[in-house]
C-alpha cells in the first residue's frame, strides 16, 4: 500500500519555527551564536554524522571573539592621538626650558708657577691654527701682537693710543685729539670749530664758512666773484719804508720835504721857501718795485697843497709831487698818497 503523500512528510521538513525566522543583522552575531545555529540546524534535520566536536580554544581569542571590529579600530586611533600629544608636549617643555649656564671652574696659578712662566715662554698652536675665545678677555698686563691686529666689531679704548703711524680707510669720529703733525693727502671738511696753532697750507685752501684769526699773513690774497671785504675797524698798510729821492724847484730857496710810509700808503710833509717856481716837490722811491706802472692817488692837506696845482708823475720804481705853477712860498703843507699795483 501506497504511503498518502497529503498526509505523510518527511520529517526533515519538519523545521522549527524559531529556525524559520533568520535575523536581519548578521553581523551582530559572534562566530560561537553562528556555530551554535549551525549544529542545531543539523541535529534537526537528522543529520546525526556531524556531531559538534568540542575544540579548546583560548582565552585571548575568546576575547577577542566577543569584541567588534570596529571598536578596536576606535581604541587604536585614541591610542594614536594620545601618544603623539604626549610627544609634542614633552618637547614644549623641553623649548621653554632654557638651558642652565655651564659652570666654568677657575684655577688659580700658584706663585710656581708664575715664576715659571716669567722665565719661559709659552706657545700655543701654531701659525695655521685660530684661537676662539667665546667668553669674554681680561689681561691685565701689557699685550705684544707681533702680527697684524683685525678687529670685526668696534674697538673701544679707555686710555691713549700710541703708535707710529695711524691708518683709517673709513669714517672716524674722534673727539678730543691731539695730533703732532697732521697730514692729509686728499681732501679735509672740518664741520666744527678748530683751533690750530700754527697752519701751513703749500697748495689751495677754500672756506666755505667765516674764518676767524688774530692775525692772518698772506703772500697774495686774491678774491673772486663779487667778493665783499667789509673792515669794520681801521686799515692800516704796514711795510719797509720809502725812500725820499731828490728835491726840485718847487720848495723854493730854504724849502724843505720829508716821506713817512710805505710803499702803499704815506705821507710828505712840505714847507716852501722863497721864490718856489713850477717844477717838482720831491720824488719817492719804492722799497720793492712793482712788476707794472702802479696808480698813485694824492690827496692835499693844508691850503698851501690847495693852491699848487699839483700832479703826479710815476713809474714802476716811484713817484714825484709836482706842481703845474709856483706854490705859494714860504708855507707848511702836504700830501697823502695811497698805491696800489
Amino acid at each position: 500500500m501506497e504511503p498518502d503523500k497529503n498526509t505523510s512528510a518527511p520529517a526533515g521538513d519538519d523545521k522549527p519555527k524559531d529556525d524559520q525566522q533568520a535575523p536581519a543583522d548578521a553581523l551582530s552575531r559572534t562566530p560561537e551564536d553562528l556555530e551554535e545555529e549551525q549544529v542545531a540546524q543539523k541535529a534537526a534535520s537528522g543529520d546525526t554524522s556531524l556531531e559538534p566536536t568540542e575544540k579548546k580554544v583560548s582565552p585571548i581569542k575568546r576575547f577577542l571573539r566577543r569584541i567588534n571590529v570596529y571598536f578596536l579600530m576606535f581604541l587604536l586611533l585614541l591610542v594614536i592621538v594620545g601618544v603623539i600629544s604626549t610627544v609634542d608636549y614633552l618637547n614644549n617643555q623641553k623649548a621653554s626650558v632654557a638651558p642652565a649656564e655651564p659652570d666654568i671652574a677657575s684655577q688659580k696659578l700658584t706663585e710656581d708657577a708664575l715664576k715659571q712662566l716669567a722665565n719661559t715662554d709659552a706657545s700655543v698652536g701654531s701659525a695655521s691654527q685660530t684661537l676662539t675665545i667665546q667668553g669674554n678677555a681680561v689681561i691685565e698686563g701689557q699685550t705684544l701682537m707681533r702680527g697684524n691686529l683685525n678687529v670685526a666689531g668696534n674697538f673701544q679704548s679707555g686710555g691713549r693710543i700710541q703708535g707710529p703711524s695711524l691708518t683709517i680707510s673709513g669714517e672716524s669720529n674722534l673727539g678730543a685729539t691731539q695730533i703732532n703733525s697732521l697730514q692729509v693727502a686728499t681732501n679735509a671738511a672740518v664741520q666744527g670749530s678748530t683751533t690750530l696753532r700754527d697752519l701751513s697750507v703749500a697748495g689751495s685752501a677754500t672756506f666755505s664758512g667765516p674764518v676767524t684769526a688774530s692775525q692772518l699773513t698772506v703772500s697774495r690774497l686774491v678774491l673772486s666773484g663779487n667778493s665783499v671785504i667789509e673792515i669794520p675797524n681801521h686799515l692800516s698798510f704796514t711795510g719797509a719804508p720809502v725812500g725820499r729821492g731828490a728835491t726840485g724847484p718847487a720848495l723854493g730857496g730854504g724849502g724843505s720835504a720829508s716821506v713817512s710810509g710805505s710803499d702803499a700808503a704815506g705821507t710828505v710833509n712840505i714847507n716852501t721857501g722863497n721864490g718856489p717856481s713850477a717844477g717838482c716837490f720831491v720824488r719817492i722811491n719804492f722799497s720793492q718795485a712793482y712788476t707794472t706802472q702802479p696808480r698813485v692817488i694824492v690827496s692835499p692837506i693844508g691850503p698851501g697843497a690847495g693852491l699848487s696845482s699839483y700832479y703826479v708823475d710815476r713809474n714802476n720804481s716811484g713817484f714825484s709831487i709836482c706842481a703845474a705853477s709856483p706854490p705859494p712860498g714860504n708855507q707848511a703843507f702836504g700830501f697823502d698818497y695811497f698805491v696800489t699795483g
